[in-house]
């Protein structure tokens, strides 16, 4: 349980930064910047979102896929970070 919801609070840290990674590729960026020149602000922001949740899929089916292994890799380094505290 207590995996889980470090798992989860890291999860949504990665969400909170949405601002920092939500630059997009070159060339929506040029086209949200001539749209912002025409006066159509919520196309940058929306266009930079829309990016960070279509790569954020293949992020999410591997973390659903492999999530066994994760979770014992965490494990085996908290385990070994513990036991060279001790």
């Amino acid at each position: 349980m207590k995996n889980r919801a470090i798992l989860l609070v890291v999860f949504l840290c990665i969400l909170a930064v949405d601002v920092a990674y939500g630059q997009g590729c070159s060339q929506c960026k040029l086209i949200s910047e001539q749209s912002t020149e025409a006066g159509e602000a919520s196309f940058a922001t929306n266009i930079n979102k829309g990016i960070l949740i279509l790569m954020s899929m293949p992020y999410i089916l591997l973390l659903i896929v492999f999530r066994k292994r994760i979770v014992r890799f965490f494990k085996r380094l908290f385990k070994a970070e513990l036991n060279s505290a001790n």
